[in-house]
């Protein structure tokens, strides 16, 4: 991950979680170009897309079961915040949802929230490199 993609505030991920990941992920293979590479999950497969020339991992196309059941179908973009609990307590004092809540992923942890017109993303808070 770039320094850049660490920014507090800076969209660090995009992902896609939909019930049937082996389907969507050829449907971006055919409609983008993109390669996929497994990465596995408990008993099935998640997918890592990756740019066809230099095969680097731009998303991620998931299963919804496991960590990710009940996450609508739709692009998940994943947001820096310095502190995960206080940008929770903060989605909530203003109107939004904790769609799932804080748990352990990719060097931090993240937690799924919905605005107050339904939108959805995730917020990622990265482990301490200490």
């Amino acid at each position: 991950m770039s320094e850049a993609s660490k920014t507090i505030g800076a969209i660090s991920w995009a992902d896609l979680t939909v019930p049937n990941a082996e389907h969507v992920k050829d449907f971006y293979a055919a409609v983008v170009g993109w390669t996929h590479s497994s990465v596995e999950m408990d008993g099935y497969s998640d997918y890592c897309m990756n740019k066809p020339a230099d095969v680097e991992t731009v998303t991620g196309i998931c299963h919804a079961k496991g960590a990710n059941a009940g996450l609508p179908a739709q692009w998940l973009l994943y947001v820096n915040v310095a502190d995960l609990d206080k940008s929770i307590a903060a989605c909530t004092a203003n109107g939004g949802t904790v769609l799932q809540a804080p748990r352990n992923a990719g060097g931090g942890k993240m937690a799924v929230i919905q605005d107050p017109a339904g939108a959805c993303m995730a917020l990622f808070e990265q482990a301490d490199s200490e």
